[in-house]
């Protein structure tokens, strides 16, 4: 849910990473972090483990610049991948404008990302949304990995419908921009219908 401060002239807008654990969904925001102009950028809020796996969320706000006289800013978080913190899961999910799946591209791990696929459906719909009609990308993360599962077979399970598709290595910045970018395009166009 876009909150749009007219007094102020803001609109905010939540974006949330979703996928199984140690997909690369921190990873992608620790990259954005580390990319971004600090005058554009807040600080990187992260609860995670002594193993560092995220405990209940990253959070990182961005300023994304002034449209139609609105400054705009996203406020990117991530869940926890592990399935035992599902409510979290759900939480975070209120309230947000769109979502990025994270899928680990490693053959070993397919599994783990249709069972986290599917959750994610069912939380959207917990939360009153479609994902075949939220703002929606589809990151296909650890390309690099000598397990790789074939693109086609990947797309074949964790596509839902035409949405964008965007092949990744989060931990050396492929692709990370391109998704993010490709989320927001699909929020900004929502806004401009509304």
């Amino acid at each position: 849910m876009t909150f749009i401060n007219y007094a102020s002239r803001e609109i905010n807008c939540k974006i949330v990473y979703y996928g199984p654990g140690l997909c690369g969904k921190t990873t992608n925001i620790q990259w954005i972090h580390a990319q971004a102009n600090p005058e554009k950028r807040g600080k990187l809020v992260s609860l995670a483990t002594e193993t560092d796996r995220t405990l209940f969320f990253d959070f990182l706000p961005l300023d994304m610049g002034v449209i139609k006289g609105f400054k705009v800013r996203f406020h990117l978080y991530t869940v926890p991948g592990q399935v035992f913190y599902d409510a979290s899961r759900k939480l975070i999910l209120r309230g947000c404008d769109g979502v990025i799946f994270v899928a680990d591209s490693q053959r070993p791990r397919l599994e783990a990302n249709i069972e986290s696929i599917a959750n994610l459906a069912t939380n959207l719909k917990d939360n009153g949304f479609d994902i075949r009609t939220i703002p929606y990308v589809l990151q296909l993360n650890k390309r690099d990995m000598p397990t790789t599962a074939p693109l086609q077979e990947m797309e074949q399970l964790l596509r839902f419908h035409n949405e964008p598709m965007i092949e990744a290595v989060a931990s050396k910045g492929l692709g990370v921009i391109e998704t993010l970018k490709a989320c927001a395009r699909q929020i900004l166009m929502e806004l401009q219908k509304n």
